[in-house]
């Protein structure tokens, strides 16, 4: 018989569900456009991302069918170079980085014992830009429009010299958009982390994926800005005939290479470290002991993260650069490899001193400790620079990036969605067609790509559509399209023991796994507010410390464990120590996402469609929603701090000086420092290395158009500072004088972009790379110039209508942290745009 206190407790969390419930819930129909709970948007991305890998292994599956037999006449060359290109483009970025996306989207709240994440709009915008430029890149072969220069774009093969058509730019326009995509779930994912986390989770105690994930976007945002920049150019070259990558015209193909790779090889860590990162929250799971090493665990996916950006000439060794270079970035190669052992060996002596238990998710990690081994050790292989020129563009090289990445990817989160899928579903499986899915699998891919390491030591390149007999490829070949059915077999296998699972599962009351993390300490499948409550974290595994937790939580006996006024909230807290800071006020379904994300994609699709005249259209309609977007959480009076629970009395964020806004404006200006610096890369390198230089005519830039320009910029820069100094006092004279500086920053801004008109008139872009990059240079500090000058008449807006005062300051901290970066990168761009391209000639020895 159930006790008073018990039956009292239930009773209240009966209520309290109701309540938090009729607030959070996304109705069915056409609402669900508006959607912006991150658990809806993460099961989109995830749901969306497996679909392009079904895509994906359809089109590996003809390629493996027009290369089993000498001289096959399945695919013509044609269809085969589009074939390949949109296998390698489908499955790096509409598959492994959404896939992340979605899982880090859906889990971070209910793992940092949060109720969402910090931009629930933020990530729906990202979801729009994703389905739309992934769909546009994958249906582009059903017209046959798909790019056929290879997935990483090579020039010149991708100019328009030798790619007329409009693949290439469905390619860099497709993934450009996708890309954005990526940059909003960086910054969402970061600034959730360190800042929308349950009170007491310091940094030390955070759960383990928590770090992986971390480290995971801040390696998007330093590892995504080259490669938009460098499609940017790229599509600038196609576009308009600036010859950013023409030899003949003083431009540069290895360019290309460098901007591509400074984002490709940090992108194979930025796929390998979250799937770690699940191995190291599920194998302790069921060796039944905490992670042996947590600390030095976290270290190294640290170090991993920051070796990962000094590694990108190793796969330009065969491009002639100077042979100290290869020597350095040799020994850099190798050198990652131990912050991967670190984490290999923490995992051993976890299942050494525990007690493991055989599941479904600890035969996904066993098989990924076999093939991602072996992937790694073929990597220390093609790091060593003559055994790597005697096997690039050879099938070994397609073979190693495989063992890679299924090893390292795609087998540990096939172990995670069994792990997590209960979390999601409710259910747990009741077939066993999982384990036999899994033997296909692993046969599979070790019958294709363990062959295909013999295949490349034979000599057979990479991307050739077809062969003679009699080369000894034969008989390799075969074997290793045999193997990608079998392989194809066990992943069809999988879906159906998914769907078997999500329809006829049996179901459970709560952690099926005896796990000791918060994603856990709720019924499934979870409720949209995650939390009834939010939970005082106390030490790394609270499940274990509090086996009552989940019962104290959903009776509302933690922070926040109330409705007030129809709102949707979870906490803030300090960066490094979680205490509470501020309640956070979330919106509720909003169309604004779709809206804004639609806009976007109508420039990318009249680029696409070279209707330049018309893209500005999609530009202003997105700033119209943009705005909107901006302004909808404006309030017009101070609101005093409320109750947040246990005893703690908070702000609300709009009422702090430092809200997530903050932060995310932070990290995005860190991506955007990040891309001017690859711009900088490149002017110097091309100044420096590129054929033709110095250019038979110089741009012509008036110094005084560089002086107004430099003082704009100074000026904008300096009165945003003191338009913040001057808000932080509530006295009507300085907010008078707040009013003044944001005209002045908007002032600044518009006179900068004068000046930077005036100095284009001496640019003649198409004649040379010289002309070119300057242009991309003051086209860069324009951008920025105009955005500082919608910011400040942004804020001035809101000034002017009263919805600024001295607590309610983010949008005059925003515009003034924008104008003082945009007056710092140009003033250096500016200097580079004036500097002799002479002075920075390499000696010819060097080049």
């Amino acid at each position: 018989m159930t006790d008073p206190a018990t039956a009292a407790r239930r009773a209240t969390a009966i209520r309290l569900h109701r309540a938090l419930y009729a607030i959070w819930d996304t109705p069915p129909g056409r609402a669900r456009l508006g959607a912006v709970n991150h658990s809806i948007v993460g099961r989109r991305f995830m749901l969306t991302a497996l679909a392009f890998f079904m895509a994906a292994g359809l089109l590996a599956m003809l390629l493996r069918t027009q290369l089993a037999l000498p001289l096959n006449d399945v695919l013509g060359p044609g269809a085969y170079a589009q074939v390949v290109t949109l296998h390698g483009t489908v499955m790096m970025f509409l598959f492994a980085i959404p896939f992340i996306e979605g899982m880090a989207l859906y889990l971070l709240p209910k793992l940092l014992g949060a109720r969402d994440l910090a931009f629930p709009r933020l990530s729906a915008f990202g979801y729009w830009c994703y389905l739309i430029g992934g769909s546009v890149v994958l249906g582009s072969i059903a017209f046959g429009a798909a790019p056929d220069s290879g997935w990483f774009m090579y020039t010149p093969l991708s100019t328009r010299p030798f790619s007329p058509g409009i693949g290439a730019d469905v390619w860099l326009l497709g993934i450009t958009f996708v890309e954005v995509s990526a940059i909003a779930a960086a910054v969402e994912i970061t600034v959730t982390i360190l800042k929308i986390r349950a009170p007491g989770m310091s940094l030390g105690r955070m759960p383990i994926m928590a770090w992986y994930l971390l480290v995971t976007a801040l390696m998007i945002l330093g590892g995504f800005p080259p490669l938009i920049l460098g499609s940017i150019l790229l599509e600038v070259e196609r576009a308009f005939g600036w010859p950013f990558f023409s030899p003949e015209a003083g431009g540069d193909p290895l360019l290309w290479q460098h901007l591509f790779w400074l984002f490709g090889h940090p992108e194979v860590y930025i796929i390998f470290v979250p799937a770690a990162g699940a191995i190291s929250t599920i194998l302790p799971v069921f060796a039944r002991r905490p992670i042996v090493g947590y600390s030095w665990v976290v270290a190294a996916v640290v170090a991993l993260g920051f070796l990962s950006f000094g590694l990108w000439v190793h796969h330009m060794f065969a491009t002639g650069l100077p042979r100290l270079s290869l020597a350095f970035f040799s020994a850099a190669s190798l050198l990652v490899a131990v912050p991967t052992g670190v984490q290999v060996f923490a995992w051993l002596a976890t299942l050494a001193k525990g007690r493991p238990v055989l599941t479904l998710p600890m035969l996904y990690i066993l098989g990924f400790f076999f093939v991602f081994v072996a992937g790694g050790l073929t990597g220390v292989m093609v790091a060593i620079v003559p055994f790597d020129e005697q096997v690039h563009d050879t099938h070994f090289v397609v073979a190693h990036l495989h063992y890679v990445l299924i090893g390292g990817f795609v087998l540990p989160i096939l172990g995670a969605i069994y792990y997590w899928l209960p979390q999601i579903s409710g259910r747990l499986p009741v077939f066993r067609l999982g384990k036999t899915a899994f033997w296909l699998i692993f046969a599979g891919f070790n019958l294709t790509f363990l062959v295909m390491h013999w295949t490349g030591l034979l000599g057979m390149p990479r991307r050739v559509f077809t062969y003679e007999a009699g080369l000894g490829w034969h008989a390799p070949n075969l074997i290793s399209s045999i193997g990608a059915f079998v392989l194809t077999m066990g992943f069809a296998l999988v879906a159906l023991d998914l769907f078997l699972q999500l329809h006829h599962g049996r179901s459970f009351r709560r952690n099926p796994w005896r796990a000791s993390t918060l994603e856990w300490a709720m019924p499934t499948p979870p409720a949209p507010y995650a939390f009834a409550s939010l939970p005082h974290v106390t030490s790394r595994d609270p499940l274990h410390d509090d086996p009552t937790l989940p019962q104290a939580l959903a009776a509302g006996e933690g922070y926040l464990g109330r409705v007030r006024e129809g709102r949707m909230e979870t906490l803030v807290v300090t960066m490094v120590d979680a205490k509470p800071e501020q309640i956070l006020v979330l919106p509720n379904q909003d169309y604004t996402p779709l809206w804004t994300a639609l806009s976007l994609a109508v420039f990318f699709g009249c680029m696409l469609a070279s209707l330049y005249w018309l893209a500005p259209l999609g530009l202003v309609l997105t700033l119209v929603f943009a705005w909107r977007w901006a302004a909808s959480g404006a309030m017009r009076v101070d609101p005093p701090p409320e109750d947040a629970g246990r005893g703690v009395v908070l702000p609300l964020h709009v009422a702090s000086a430092r809200p997530p806004t903050w932060w995310a404006t932070l990290f995005l200006l860190l991506a955007d420092a990040i891309l001017f610096s690859s711009l900088a890369f490149g002017v110097i390198f091309l100044a420096a290395f590129a054929p033709g230089w110095p250019a038979p005519s110089a741009p012509e830039l008036p110094g005084l158009a560089a002086i107004v320009c430099a003082a704009a910029l100074g000026v904008a820069g300096i009165a945003g500072l003191a338009a913040g100094w001057a808000n932080r006092s509530a006295r009507v004279a300085r907010g008078a004088a707040r009013d003044g500086c944001l005209a002045f920053t908007a002032a600044g801004s518009a006179v900068a972009l004068g000046g930077l008109g005036w100095m284009a008139l001496g640019l003649a872009p198409t004649s040379h790379a010289h002309h070119a990059v300057v242009g991309a240079l003051l086209a860069y500090v324009a951008l920025h110039a105009t955005v500082g000058l919608i910011l400040s008449a942004f804020s001035l807006r809101l000034a002017l209508g009263g919805a600024i005062s001295a607590l309610r300051r983010a949008p005059v901290e925003i515009a003034a942290m924008w104008q003082v970066y945009t007056a710092a990168t140009g003033l250096v761009a500016l200097v580079l745009a004036l500097w002799a391209p002479e002075a920075l000639r390499a000696p010819e020895a060097l080049r």
